[in-house]
């Protein structure tokens, strides 16, 4: 007898963040995040990776408001109705040209909820969960702002360690955080840099 999938169809937090308007839970673990650690502000200028299907570029643009500015980006076409001050670029994330990426920079804040195309076997999904994390990482080294923050995705896995000490590296403050939103079967937890140094700092 088959077993049941976890991720079918919809559970009360996906209910909810349709009724408010969200294409996908999702966007209860960022609001988590930014409960936690203060993560958006008003003007703020926010690169979103993987942004589809919206929820976090949504959020976002919520917080930011009308003088802030959110660039989103995904492989996949936006299905979700943006307001004016979301620029959404269809393409890879990770594979864009300097200027592509760059429109709104220096970020204030790189998001990245991106997740490998799952393939059944834990290890592969977790390195190349890291691998994502890993260049996500390096697009925020490279343009957020002088004291920006930093959130990405990453499975969790013997990898973790590497990955904080990696965010480490380039932010005064790194965390972990699992959010209360996150499904109970889900291997993702969230690492957080806060306060972007002016140079990476060298080894671990």
């Amino acid at each position: 007898m088959p077993r049941n999938n976890p991720y079918k169809g919809p559970d009360r937090l996906t209910r909810a963040a349709k009724t408010a308007g969200f294409p996908a839970r999702s966007v209860f673990k960022l609001e988590e995040i930014d409960r936690r650690v203060g993560l958006l502000a008003p003007g703020m200028s926010v690169l979103d990776l993987g942004a589809c299907p919206g929820s976090w570029s949504l959020y976002a643009a919520e917080k930011v408001g009308a003088r802030g500015r959110v660039l989103a980006i995904d492989l996949d076409p936006a299905r979700t109705a943006f307001p004016p001050h979301v620029t959404f670029v269809e393409g890879d994330a990770l594979d864009l040209d300097g200027d592509a990426l760059a429109v709104g920079a220096p970020y204030d804040v790189v998001l990245s909820d991106m997740a490998p195309r799952t393939t059944g076997n834990r290890m592969t999904d977790q390195a190349r969960s890291f691998e994502l994390f890993m260049r996500a990482l390096d697009v925020a080294a490279r343009l957020a702002r002088l004291g920006g923050a930093f959130v990405g995705k990453i499975f969790m896995s013997g990898d973790l360690p590497e990955a904080r000490a990696a965010v480490r590296r380039v932010f005064a403050k790194e965390r972990l955080i699992r959010p209360e939103g996150t499904r109970s079967v889900s291997q993702e937890i969230f690492c957080i840099g806060m306060g972007k140094r002016a140079e990476p700092l060298e080894g671990a």
